[in-house]
């Protein structure tokens, strides 16, 4: 697979089976899981649609947009999260709508170009090696005016602090290791890598999470994590 960091790979093999554990290693993903979907939904459709997850771990959104009606494909480099996430699909009644393939966004490209009417990457860009190549690829990857979203972290001195020192140092609510400052990713780099890509950003938004409460809320502030939505420019 090309584009792929063998080390953080296995980093998150090595925690596949506590996907599901919503008060284990990934609590935050569990908490953001709704607000994010409710981002997605109220700016395109959901139902009937063919959608691709890439970056799908063990499938938390996989599960979470099949269970809204739409035919979802989840994409992984790591075998290990697929593992559970297909069992978890069975063991919960979306096998019929949900497919997982062990493939990078670039991978994919050769047998699914211009399938997928929304396609949805979430904390997985600030863990490859070159962001550009995985935007053209997933830009690629969707259809002629269909919708892009990301989720990730930004590159400030807030984030260092909260996301990294206080979320994996700190307060444990992430594994130590989870992230890389100098991997973080300003939303005008990510702007900039959509529209070179052939996207039209259509809205950046702030994502807040209160590790004590653990309430996620949208907002306008995006110097931690943010959510981008972008366009595929018809023709």
């Amino acid at each position: 697979m090309s584009n792929v960091d063998r080390r953080e790979v296995a980093k998150f093999e090595s925690l596949a089976q506590r996907w599901w554990d919503v008060d284990g290693d990934f609590k935050p993903l569990h908490d953001m899981n709704r607000p994010r979907v409710d981002y997605m939904r109220a700016r395109c459709a959901i139902e009937g649609a063919r959608i691709l997850d890439a970056g799908c771990g063990g499938g938390l959104l996989t599960e979470a947009l099949a269970a809204l009606g739409g035919n979802v494909t989840g994409i992984d480099a790591g075998e290990a999260p697929l593992a559970v996430a297909r069992q978890h699909a069975a063991e919960h009644g979306f096998a019929e709508r949900i497919e997982y393939v062990a493939a990078t966004p670039e991978s994919f490209l050769a047998t699914s170009p211009g399938t997928f009417k929304v396609v949805a990457c979430l904390e997985m860009l600030e863990h490859v090696p070159d962001v550009r190549s995985t935007v053209c690829a997933l830009a690629q990857l969707t259809a002629a005016g269909g919708d892009v979203f990301f989720s990730t972290i930004n590159r400030t001195a807030k984030a260092f602090a909260l996301a990294i020192v206080g979320a994996e140092y700190l307060l444990n609510i992430l594994p130590k290791g989870t992230h890389a400052y100098e991997n973080l990713i300003r939303p005008s780099e990510l702007a900039s890598a959509c529209r070179s890509a052939g996207l039209q950003v259509a809205d950046v938004v702030g994502v807040r999470y209160n590790p004590f409460t653990r309430r996620c809320t949208l907002s306008s502030d995006v110097s931690v994590n943010y959510l981008l939505h972008a366009k595929k420019l018809s023709g």
